[in-house]
This record gives structure tokens, C-alpha cells and sequence, in this order.
């Protein structure tokens, strides 16, 4: 599948900036499930470093901006080609040894409750497979957190997420990373683009969701909140051990008071007209 991407993150600031530094995880990397076309990323006059690949195999750009700034447009088109390995992550180059994530973050800490859900959720399965494992994990959350936007915060933990039993993607993929956690199972949050949800309908942000190890297999996506494991629907961007970890834009600002942001995302399916006019 060809997915073709519009993603458009619009700050404002109350007071003008004198000096504005933000990392971008705004790439995609190829990997066998991924592969770029094209992509663009436009931040009118900021000065842009060097892209560079970390330790987790994400792609990452520095740009910068002197003020007085009381605006900043970011503005990412592109096109990837999509396939779907049934969440499992391939050929992605990192070279951060998977027992790196066994460590919990303020955001994915296993409290009694996820613990709880985790120990309850594997009991019996201690002679199944780690995929079944994982899968069942999976399942739990999304059973036990039903999607609802506007109930939780971006500092919405994965417990508080669980004791509400409501919440978004973050809030999903967070509880999942801590039940995993709890299992001793590493698990990292994944940022990306999604297409479209369960009713068809596109989605106007970006999405998130979590990559618990399989040994034997690697990395594996679960999309709690869709109950379903990253399909050719998805564009992985990056990963982290939580959504601010994984964010990606972060920023840092000096003489801002205050800012708000408006993002306007977009992914459609490139229709085979597209293609063939752009062929001629």
C-alpha cells in the first residue's frame, strides 16, 4: 500500500521567543515493512543540523530558530510504501540491546492493579508461547480501557489510565508497556501515522502505540486501542519508553511564556490515478 502523508504542527506563543532549539523524530526509517519515497519536512527559517541515526535506529534532525519568534509552522509531506509483516519489525537497524527496555518509566510504571492484570491475564499460560503471551497482553488492555478521547491528559500514567478504564492510544500503549514490564517482557512506546481506525473513519492525529520482544521473532507492534497488531495501515516514526521519550517534536524555548499548539494530520491511500499521473 502507498500512504501519502500530511502532518501539520502549528505553535503559537504568547510572548516572542528569543531562541527556539526542537529534535524532530519526524523520518521514518526503512525497515522490510516500511519503505520512503519521498519526504519533506519544512520549518520556514529555522536552520536545520544534521539528520542522524540513534541507538534505537530512529531518524533524528536538530533545527533551531533565533527570535524574536511568536510562531512556528512545522510542516511534514511525504510518501511511504507500505507492507504488512503482522506487527512484526524487520530489517530495522538499532543496535540498543532489547533488555534496555525493561526499565519503567514515570508514565509506565506497574502499580498492584497493572501487576495484578498482568499475573491474572498469563496465569495457566506459563508452557505457551511468548507471541501468545504477548497477544494475550494485548487483549487485556484493550478489554480493559475502552478508547474515549478527552478524559486523560498527555501526563495521564498507564495506572491512572487503567483505574479510569478509558483513554486514548498513550494511555493504551502505556498500560500495555507496564503489564509487560510486570511480566518481564521488554516494551518501548512507538510513535507513527495510522490511516484509518475501526470504523473506517481517518484519523486526525498522530498515533502511538507499544513493541513488546518476542524472542525468536524481535520486535512486535500491539495497537491496544485498535486491538490489532500494526498492519500496512501503519508508518512507524520512532520509539521510546514513553510518549515524551518517544515524542516527535521536543522542544526547548528561551524567553516563551506560554504556547499552544493546533496539528493537523492527514493519511490517505494513494489511488492509482495519483500514481499514473505522476508517471506521464
Amino acid at each position: 500500500m502507498r500512504l501519502v502523508v500530511h502532518h501539520v504542527s502549528h505553535y503559537r506563543f504568547e510572548t516572542p521567543v528569543r531562541r527556539l532549539v526542537q529534535t524532530h523524530r519526524l523520518t521514518p526509517a526503512d525497515s522490510a515493512s516500511q519503505r520512503v519515497l519521498s519526504w519533506e519536512i519544512v520549518t520556514e527559517g529555522a536552520t536545520k543540523g544534521a539528520i542522524y541515526r540513534d541507538g534505537a535506529g530512529d531518524l533524528i534532525e536538530t533545527v533551531s530558530l533565533r527570535g524574536p519568534v511568536d510562531e512556528l509552522v512545522v510542516e511534514v509531506r511525504g510518501e511511504v510504501e507500505t507492507t504488512d509483516l503482522f506487527g512484526v519489525l524487520r530489517d530495522h537497524r538499532e543496535s540498543v540491546p532489547p533488555g534496555a527496555y525493561l526499565r519503567h518509566s514515570r508514565m509506565t510504571r506497574p502499580d498492584s492493579e497493572l501487576r495484578a492484570l498482568a499475573d491474572d491475564t498469563l496465569d495457566g499460560m506459563e508452557n505457551d508461547t511468548a507471541l501468545n503471551r504477548a497477544h494475550a497482553l494485548a487483549r487485556a488492555i484493550a478489554e480493559a480501557i475502552t478508547y474515549e478521547p478527552g478524559l486523560t491528559e498527555p501526563a495521564t500514567t498507564g495506572a491512572e489510565a487503567l483505574a479510569l478504564g478509558k483513554g486514548v492510544c498513550q494511555d493504551h500503549a502505556h498500560a500495555l508497556i507496564a503489564t509487560a514490564l510486570a511480566a518481564d517482557i521488554p516494551a518501548r512506546y512507538v510513535t507513527g501515522y495510522l490511516q484509518s481506525g475501526p470504523d473506517g473513519a481517518a484519523h486526525e492525529a498522530s498515533h502511538a502505540w507499544a513493541e513488546l520482544h518476542v524472542p525468536g521473532l524481535g520486535w512486535v507492534g500491539f495497537d491496544a486501542a485498535n486491538a490489532c497488531c500494526p498492519d500496512d495501515r501503519y508508518i512507524r516514526l520512532g520509539s521510546g519508553f514513553d510518549a515524551q521519550d518517544a515524542a516527535p517534536i521536543r522542544g526547548v524555548l528561551a524567553g516563551g511564556v506560554s504556547e499552544t499548539l493546533d496539528v493537523d494530520v492527514s493519511v490517505a491511500v494513494k489511488s492509482q490515478s495519483q500514481s499514473q499521473h505522476q508517471q506521464q
